[in-house]
C-alpha cells in the first residue's frame, strides 16, 4: 500500500499542467497533516512536477525530459531574475523556444517576434500587445509596469508577462548562463540514465531461504542479490561468500551482509565508480529517499558508460572540458617519453593572474590519464596527489608538462609529473593513483 507522501505525489502528478496548489488544499483533500504535505510537495519540486515562484505560489509544470533540458519554463525564467508576474499566470508551465531583444521598431520586432518566444523589451506598451498578439510572453525590465488592457489580453492568451528591475543585457546574460549551465548538467551521466529498473531487478526478500538463492542464481547466472523487507526497503546484499556452507533452509536474512552501500537516482556515475573500485562491489542497489528499491547499476554498466561519455561532442564546456581539448601532446619526446604542452588563458587563472589551484590539479589529472593510456593501462582514480608550486605560473603563458612513471603495478602506479616554463621548473607533482583496468 502507498504511504502518504506516496499518495500526495501521485495526486500532484495527475493535476492538470498549471493548476495551482499550496500545502494547505494538499493537506485538506488528502487529509493529512501540513507537513508531509510539505515535505511531499519540496518532493515533487525537487522530481520536477511542480515550481514555486515568490508573490506568485506553487503550480503544477510538465515534467521536462532530459534531452529537452536546455529549453527553460516561463516559471523557471521567473525564478532565475527575480521577476514578479504582472498577468498571465496560467502560462507560466509553458517553454520558451527562444528569447527576443526587442530594441528595434515596432514593424521591425514583429518580424522575429513568434508564439513560445520571450519578448525581453523596456517600457513600451505597444511593444507589449504586440508580442501577445503574436503569441509570445513578455519580460519587462527596468522595473516597470505595465497597463491594465494589456494583463487583461495576457490573462486571456494564458501568456506571462512578468517585470523585473534588471536591465535587459544582465536579464539576457542571466537567461543565458541559465540555459547554458543546463546543457554543462544535462551532459553530466547520471544513475538513473543507466540503471537496470526494478521489473528487471532480481532480488531476495528477508524470509526468502538459501534455496530460493540458488533458484535465482540458475535463473539470472547472477550471484549478488539485493535483499528487501516487503515494502522494498533494502536492508541487505546477498552473495555467493554469504551463502557458502550454509544450509538451504536458512533465511537469507541471517546469512547476508546488513547495511549495504546504495546509491540514489541523482548520484553521477563517476561517484559510483570510485565507490566500487574502492570498495571492490560489482552491484550496487538504487534506492529512492525512503530507502526502498528502485533498480540495480553494475560495474559493467558503469565502465560502459564512462567509455561511451569520452566519445561524446560536449555542448556545454566545463573548464575541465576546456583542459582536455586545449592540452597537446607535442611531438617532441622528453628524455622519459611523453612531453604535453599548454597554454595558460584568463578564465583559468585566480584574481592574480596565474593558473588557479583548482585548474592546475584537473591538469594533472588529465595529463596522468592520458599518459597512464597511453602504457595500455586503462583509466585511473587518483589516491593522492603531492603538490610543490616552485614558481607562479602566469597568464598565458605556454607550459610543458613530462610526466615519468616512478613505480607501476596491475592495479597501481606512482608518477612523477615535471611542469616547465621556458625551460624553468615551475612544478613538481607526486601522483598515487589506482587503476581501472579495461
Amino acid at each position: 500500500m502507498a504511504t502518504k507522501h506516496e499518495q500526495i505525489l501521485q495526486y500532484i502528478n495527475k493535476l492538470a499542467i498549471g493548476e495551482k496548489i499550496s500545502v494547505r488544499q494538499i493537506a485538506k483533500a488528502l487529509n493529512v497533516s501540513e507537513g508531509t504535505a510539505y515535505r511531499a510537495i519540496k518532493d515533487a519540486e525537487n522530481k520536477g512536477y511542480v515550481s514555486t515562484i515568490e508573490r506568485v505560489g506553487t503550480i503544477r509544470i510538465e515534467q521536462k525530459k532530459k534531452e529537452n533540458i536546455e529549453k527553460l519554463t516561463f516559471s523557471e525564467v521567473v525564478n532565475i531574475i527575480d521577476g514578479q508576474v504582472l498577468g498571465g499566470r496560467s502560462g507560466l508551465h509553458k517553454t520558451l523556444t527562444k528569447f527576443v531583444i526587442g530594441a528595434m521598431e515596432l514593424e521591425a520586432m514583429s518580424k522575429y517576434t513568434e508564439a513560445g518566444n520571450l519578448l525581453i523589451v523596456g517600457n513600451r506598451v505597444d511593444a507589449h500587445e504586440l508580442a501577445l498578439s503574436s503569441g509570445a510572453a513578455v519580460l519587462i525590465t527596468g522595473g516597470f509596469d505595465t497597463e491594465d488592457y494589456v494583463k487583461k489580453i495576457a490573462d486571456e492568451k494564458e501568456l506571462p508577462i512578468i517585470s523585473t528591475s534588471y536591465d535587459t543585457f544582465t536579464v539576457a546574460t542571466m537567461i543565458n548562463r541559465a540555459v547554458y549551465d543546463q546543457l554543462i548538467k544535462k551532459e553530466i551521466i547520471l544513475v538513473e540514465d543507466i540503471l537496470t529498473p526494478l521489473q528487471n531487478t532480481a532480488y531476495l526478500y528477508t524470509d526468502d531461504t538459501v534455496q530460493k538463492w540458488y533458484e535465482q542464481k540458475r535463473e539470472t547466472g547472477h550471484s549478488r542479490f539485493p535483499v528487501v523487507e516487503r515494502n522494498l526497503k533494502v536492508v541487505g546484499m546477498v552473495t555467493s561468500k554469504d551463502i557458502m556452507e550454509n544450509d538451504n533452509n536458512i533465511p537469507v536474512e541471517k546469512v547476508m551482509t546488513k547495511s549495504p552501500i546504495t546509491v540514489s537516482e541523482k548520484t553521477s556515475v563517476t561517484s559510483v565508480a570510485h565507490m566500487m573500485i574502492w570498495e571492490g562491489i560489482e552491484i550496487l542497489p538504487v534506492v529512492d529517499e525512503l530507502n526502498r528499491l528502485k533498480g540495480i547499476v553494475s560495474r559493467q554498466d558503469v565502465l560502459k558508460e564512462l567509455q561511451m561519455t569520452q566519445r561524446q561532442p560536449q555542448v556545454g564546456e566545463t573548464i575541465d572540458n576546456i583542459i582536455t581539448t586545449q592540452l597537446d601532446a607535442s611531438s617532441q619526446k622528453s628524455d622519459h617519453g611523453e612531453l604535453f604542452q599548454f597554454e595558460v588563458t584568463p578564465q583559468m587563472t585566480n584574481p592574480l593572474g596565474t593558473i588557479s589551484y583548482g585548474v592546475f590539479t584537473s591538469l594533472i589529472y588529465e595529463v596522468t590519464n592520458r599518459y597512464l593510456r597511453s602504457l595500455k593501462k586503462g583509466e585511473i582514480i587518483i589516491e593522492s596527489m603531492t603538490t610543490y608550486f616552485i614558481k607562479p605560473i602566469q597568464l598565458e603563458s605556454l607550459i610543458e608538462i613530462v610526466p615519468k612513471v616512478l613505480d607501476l603495478g596491475r592495479k597501481f602506479a606512482k608518477v612523477d609529473i615535471e611542469v616547465f616554463n621556458k625551460g624553468h621548473l615551475v612544478g613538481k607533482v607526486l601522483v598515487m593513483s589506482n587503476l581501472i583496468e579495461r
